[in-house]
């Protein structure tokens, strides 16, 4: 009796083949044939399951943010049971850091997705913007929350901040993709921000 294809699961290794080509030799000289060949399969078959590159960029774009969830979820857990807002502020902003192989690779594709997407029309026409809509909305619900609770310093708007919090998060990353500093050095940065926005502990009990 042949083997039942799990869909899923191939489209999945066809996603993390793009993953792992991309990050090797950037997203914008990958091709489908060159992600086949990483993934052991033909060319015919990436067709079938994806039809364009651009469908396979973008369903490798959704590989790579669910990746991302697991990640934060990781981290969250990791610190503890019922972990305060600035807690869970800071583990999604650090989970964005490029610290190590599988986040470098993350913030380096996300990134030149965007790039892509200013110039490629059919990209441009996608949801794209979606997943950092999703973001700044969830950071500012919870800012918003910790200001009902008085843990926010007098005067914060929790959308300003939660806009700024993510874009400080996004450069900081790219400045250490290209070496201009390390992650000690932008988690520090963060820190910073983060005590303007929230009151001491002591200050909020």
């Amino acid at each position: 009796m042949p083997k039942r294809v799990d869909h899923v699961e191939r489209r999945t290794e066809i996603a993390e083949a793009l993953v792992r080509v991309a990050g090797r030799r950037g997203l914008h000289a990958v091709g489908m044939r060159d992600v086949a060949a990483e993934a052991g399969v033909s060319l015919r078959l990436v067709q079938y399951y994806f039809e364009t590159k651009e469908k396979l960029l973008l369903y490798g774009l959704e590989h790579l943010a669910g990746k991302f969830g697991e990640r934060l979820a990781t981290r969250v857990r990791a610190a503890g049971d019922g972990p305060g807002p600035r807690t869970t502020v800071e583990a999604l902003l650090m989970t964005a850091l490029p610290t190590d192989e599988e986040s470098r690779t993350f913030h380096h594709l996300y990134t030149s997705y965007a790039v892509l997407a200013v110039t490629d029309q059919t990209l441009a026409a996608q949801p794209f913007i979606r997943n950092p809509d999703a973001a700044e909305g969830a950071v500012t619900a919870i800012l918003r929350q910790a200001q009902a609770e008085s843990l926010l310093q007098p005067g914060v708007d929790a959308q300003l901040a939660a806009t700024g919090l993510l874009a400080m998060s996004a450069g900081l990353g790219t400045s250490i993709l290209v070496g201009q500093r390390s992650p000690e050095s932008a988690a520090a940065v963060l820190d910073d921000q983060l005590n303007r926005i929230f009151r001491p502990v002591d200050a909020a009990d």
